[in-house]
């Protein structure tokens, strides 16, 4: 089990490594960095750096983790990714669907792709499907999510780069919101939050704040107006604290 530090999740899983940057949210991409280092310290997974790479080898690692997990698939990469084949794409499907153990967690900025085959795809009930909206401009991205079965559909507004005024949560089942995080970070203005709070709770949304971001997200820490915002959807409870240790490798 690849333990994550990411609060959202609980574990990672790989069986696609590196991509290629389509929007603003990629310019500093955590994933580009973590993938380099990797490949400098030898990980054979990483040998092509951050060039995408299937790794098929990776495909059966959930069906060996017998303790039910929340697990993010593909934070090294974009499984919607244009060079990631359609049958491979239902492989890693599959699979979730045979780990239905586990709870999976599949993001994504490539919603037209994700729209194009989702009519190919079975949808478990153990998969949430969500994409990433860093600004107003791709917005657009929600209704291609809307337009697949799968059960849980969630957003990740993160890095946020803007305010989201015409943001519609008709039909999405969680909100992840976050502030860039690393070097050169981008600032996220704490009343685009607020805002995007605010409409979740009055259209009865989840809603989790996973940081501030900023060189050091440790010191800004997470608290949103004097609380933490952990809230999962459907039910679910937030079970690792934040000091899980961060692996990248699988």
């Amino acid at each position: 089990m690849a333990k994550s530090s990411i609060e959202w999740t609980e574990a990672t899983w790989n069986p696609v490594t590196g991509c290629t940057k389509i929007s603003p949210g990629c310019k500093h991409c955590y994933a580009e960095r973590m993938a380099h280092r990797l490949q400098a310290m030898g990980q054979k997974n990483y040998a092509n750096g951050f060039r995408l790479t299937l790794q098929p080898h990776m495909l059966d690692r959930p069906l060996k983790w017998k303790r039910s997990q929340m697990v993010f698939v593909n934070s090294m990469s974009d499984l919607f990714h244009r060079d990631v084949p359609d049958e491979y794409v239902l492989r890693v499907f599959d699979v979730m669907r045979r780990a239905h153990w586990h709870t999976f967690q599949v993001l994504t900025k490539r919603s037209d792709r994700l729209a194009e085959i989702s009519r190919k795809i079975e949808w478990p009930r153990n998969v949430w499907m969500g994409v990433s909206v860093e600004s107003e401009r791709y917005l657009p991205r929600i209704n291609d999510l809307r337009s697949t079965r799968a059960t849980v559909k969630f957003l990740s507004l993160e890095p946020l780069l803007g305010a989201l005024k015409s943001l519609d949560l008709s039909g999405v089942d969680w909100v992840i919101v976050g502030g860039e995080s690393g070097p050169e970070s981008r600032a996220v203005d704490p009343e685009w939050v607020k805002a995007i709070r605010d409409r979740c709770v009055l259209s009865d949304v989840p809603f989790f704040f996973k940081q501030w971001g900023g060189v050091q997200k440790s010191r800004t820490g997470r608290e949103l107006e004097g609380r933490t915002w952990d809230e999962l959807p459907g039910g679910h409870v937030r079970r690792l604290p934040t000091s899980s240790p961060a692996v990248f490798t699988t």
